[in-house]
């Protein structure tokens, strides 16, 4: 049965914290004081505006709670109904024009409950808008229902005071266990969440990153919710314990709930039709749009999400595009590219340049019972059409994988390769060297062709695109011994000595055969 309260109609729109989180001395305003930082002055109606006010329709609880600035124009607010501390900017008789939706500055036909209204705001048709500080010239047009709770994070793991720990929201990474889970927060980097995902033994380690998070963000009661200047909001059903910072378009969504929406003035963040974003922070340029669901997430810099993708408890780097597929569990680095509805991504720490083909389904658990198996990807991983490939497998820098179906775990370490199935002959075929060898053009081209793409306004950290970077070649000097002692044991197998050969005589002969070879 639902549990539905009655209280007096008087105290709606007050007592929006708790008393008993209250500073001693300090009124529920004190922190909606503290975020609003409008050097506007504010003052009462006067008579000859409260009687136009009434004239058209408006309505409130107590007039005298309607604070307004010196260019406020009673005119342009009409059938609205007021309830609590309300602060008006100023509003003057012109249109606001956006991608041809042209609206009159003013409040019109809304419910609207202790909020903070900028400059020259539209505000139609929003039915239930609560505890909200707008910026100047937003524009809120046919929204449902847009509320903020006392104890909203806006999408960071954190708890607030008097919350018990499990309403903590983590990101379960790497697997589906939970084994590796992190605590999102706002301005994570790929490597916070690498690092915090690695070493869950040392638990010590673990303990300080959780309370370094903790204690990034005050933990009081009664924050307010933010739009920044120049918003625009249209047809949208519901928005609840959302901050979003300036110039953010949001169009159509169906459901934005526990988010912190980052958006500049030269990084604009876009929100289209029938999108459904939960418990997640969406950093500055991203463009999410044409029913994305997603849930428990971070979308690092200038990254999309298009055409149905799902993305849940997964962590997305910067100028990365998915469109379509499934993405679950999973740690992505920078420009990853991911397009097709039928590709399939789980359990996987994926670490950027990659581009998953149609068909692919990378992170299947379905050779085994367990529940914690992963995959871990190294720099320029290209999984080809239909390939699939199972837990646990670990695969060196720039290993792009023939299209075929791999039943078995994989730990390649040779990086640059060719991996291929011969089926007729049950044999793995590894290819070293096989960009040199055939496609070098290519690593050169998105060497540059990233770089390019790197569209982040503010570039916190550095992105190296080179495809001869240290953790590459690292990867080709350990891969020389595995050669090594590959080649080794392939002579003697063709000509055998009859005595068991050390690895120290199998490596030399290696050696001596490449030495051979040059000369």
């Amino acid at each position: 049965m639902n549990k539905i309260s009655r209280h007096p109609l008087s105290s709606l729109g007050y007592q929006f914290i708790d008393p008993k989180y209250l500073p001693e001395g300090a009124d529920e305003y004190y922190l909606r004081n503290k975020q609003n930082r409008t050097k506007t002055l504010f003052r009462n109606l006067s008579a000859s505006e409260l009687e136009q006010l009434v004239r058209n329709h408006n309505q409130a609880d107590n007039w005298n709670n309607i604070l307004v600035s010196d260019a406020f124009n009673p005119d342009l607010v009409k059938n609205c109904k007021f309830f609590g501390l309300i602060r008006i900017g100023k509003l003057e008789p012109f249109f606001l024009e956006y991608h041809n939706l042209r609206m009159p500055v003013g409040l019109y036909n809304s419910t609207i409950i202790s909020c903070d209204i900028g400059d020259n705001v539209v505000i139609d048709n929003v039915n239930y808008l609560s505890h909200y500080i707008l910026g100047d010239e937003v524009v809120l047009v046919n929204v449902n229902e847009m509320s903020t709770t006392s104890h909203a994070k806006f999408g960071n793991g954190i708890v607030k005071e008097g919350e018990s720990e499990d309403v903590r929201i983590w990101l379960e990474l790497c697997n589906e266990n939970g084994g590796r889970k992190v605590a999102p927060f706002s301005g994570m980097l790929p490597g916070d969440a690498w690092m915090w995902s690695r070493y869950r033994t040392d638990e010590r380690f673990q303990s300080k990153l959780l309370s370094f998070t903790q204690n990034e963000f005050d933990v009081k009661r009664g924050y307010y919710g933010k739009v920044g200047d120049r918003c625009i909001i249209k047809n949208t059903l519901i928005i609840k314990d959302v901050w979003i910072g300036s110039d953010a378009y949001i169009k159509g969504a169906n459901k934005l709930k526990n988010l912190t929406i980052h958006s500049t003035a030269d990084a604009s963040t876009q929100v289209g039709e029938g999108c459904e974003l939960v418990n997640g922070i969406v950093s500055e340029g991203c463009t999410l749009f044409y029913g994305v669901k997603a849930v428990r997430f971070l979308m690092a810099a200038q990254s999309q999400l298009k055409y149905g993708a799902r993305l849940i408890n997964s962590y997305l780097g910067s100028n990365a595009t998915i469109s379509c597929c499934e993405v679950l569990n999973s740690l992505i680095f920078p420009s990853h590219e991911q397009h097709h509805n039928n590709s399939f991504l789980c359990a996987a720490l994926v670490q950027g340049q990659s581009n998953m083909a149609a068909g692919a389904t990378v992170g299947s658990n379905h050779n085994s019972r367990g529940a914690d198996g992963e995959i871990i990807a190294g720099r320029g991983f290209w999984p080809g059409l239909c390939v699939s490939l199972k837990h646990n497998s670990r695969l060196a820098t720039f290993t792009i994988v023939a299209k075929g179906d791999y039943p078995a775990e994989l730990d390649i370490p040779i990086p640059f390769s060719l991996l291929s199935n011969d089926v007729t002959h049950d044999e793995l075929i590894v290819m070293p060297a096989y960009w040199f060898q055939y496609n070098l053009y290519a690593l050169s081209r998105n060497a540059w062709k990233y770089k390019a793409r790197d569209k982040r306004i503010e570039k916190f950290q550095r992105l190296e695109f080179d495809f001869l970077a240290p953790d590459s070649m690292v990867e080709v000097l350990n891969s020389i011994t595995v050669l090594e002692e590959l080649c080794g044991k392939a002579f003697f197998a063709k000509h055998p000595t009859g005595q068991e050969e050390s690895n120290q005589s199998i490596k030399q002969k290696e050696k001596n055969c490449f030495l051979q070879r040059i000369h």
